[in-house]
């Protein structure tokens, strides 16, 4: 337990650590500014017109929809339809659809918490992932460059006991952070759309779609926390985990993309771990291949979708395997 407090006192007293917390504050300080400068309450007209501008929008979709259906059918008559019939009528299917319109599409200079909530929570878990790898990867790489570690050692000579114990704290300070950031955050914006703009429909539904999204965005925190810590420990310094992502970015995500898209290699997106980042953060995401051509002897189909399931699968492994191999080395190597 006194290693757990040493190691959150240490953590709590490194100066980049702070820096990124003044960072914290002040991003979502301007963002809440901006959004409450830019908003107002609006009036009873305001509401009743917008409300009937997204009525014609679902109305004008079950037209299409009905549209479509009826050329399908062969009873659409030339000339009826005077909008773009998709071959698939289930792309313009209201009940296919993400959401339907709703009144706060149609209300300009209106902040409304019920639609702006889930994309200001991206936000917020973009800076958490940020926050989580770089303090990561520089909490352990400074101690193992200026020789803290070492020093640690002297009082508690178990070196994995030492290592689990830093990842723990870490890990642990994380999603504290995260806890209490993401409360203050959306508390915050939920004030604001009570004082210069519309709450709008926050139902069981608006919030166990928004509590899916800040779970899977914790763990994403986490995962990317462990990662740095752990690439840190294998390079023995800060820079090889910044240097590792930058690699794999110009390299892997940006060179190996453009040489497969060239040789028309199949369902690139599969290969390519921001894909299972995009997957597990949003539940699943679709793509399209234009190198997916079927034939009469292959079968191929140009759209596929990225589940979060094995999303989760890749991401849990990857950084598994990161941290046991920086375990497996830190256990057996010469710290001096």
């Amino acid at each position: 337990m006194n290693l757990v407090r040493a190691e959150l006192e240490r953590l709590g007293a490194r100066r980049f650590v702070q820096l990124m917390l003044v960072l914290l504050v002040l991003a979502f300080g301007v963002t809440a500014a901006t959004t409450l400068a830019g908003s107002h309450r609006p009036t009873a007209e305001e509401v009743l017109d917008a409300e009937q501008q997204a009525a014609a929008a679902r109305q004008q979709l079950e037209r299409t929809h009905q549209l479509c259906l009826d050329r399908q059918r062969g009873v659409l008559r030339p000339g009826e339809a005077q909008v773009y019939l998709p071959d698939d009528c289930g792309e313009v299917d209201p009940a296919r659809m993400e959401r339907a319109p709703v009144a706060a599409d149609y209300l300009t200079g209106v902040f409304t918490f019920a639609s702006e909530a889930e994309p200001l929570l991206y936000f917020l878990i973009a800076f958490l992932v940020l926050f989580g790898f770089l303090v990561g990867a520089s909490y352990i790489g400074a101690d193992l460059n200026s020789g803290g570690v070492v020093n640690l050692l002297l009082w508690r000579p178990r070196r994995l006991t030492v290592l689990g114990a830093k990842l723990g704290t870490l890990l642990g300070a994380t999603a504290l952070l995260s806890l209490v950031a993401s409360a203050a955050y959306l508390g915050a914006f939920w004030l604001i759309a009570q004082v210069a703009g519309r709450p709008g429909r926050l139902d069981g539904e608006f919030w166990q779609s928004l509590g899916a999204v800040w779970g899977r965005g914790v763990l994403l925190a986490l995962l990317f926390t462990a990662a740095g810590f752990a690439v840190a420990t294998l390079g023995r310094h800060t820079s090889a985990a910044l240097g590792a992502v930058a690699g794999y970015l110009v390299v892997w995500e940006l060179g190996a993309r453009l040489v497969m898209e060239i040789l028309d290699v199949v369902k690139v997106e599969r290969y390519m771990l921001s894909s299972y980042v995009a997957a597990w953060l949003n539940g699943g995401v679709d793509f399209w291949d234009d190198a997916c051509a079927p034939t009469a002897t292959v079968s191929c189909s140009a759209f596929y979708t990225v589940t979060w399931q094995p999303a989760l699968v890749v991401l849990l492994g990857l950084t598994g395997a990161l941290t046991a191999a920086a375990f497996a080395v830190f256990r057996r190597r010469d710290l001096m």
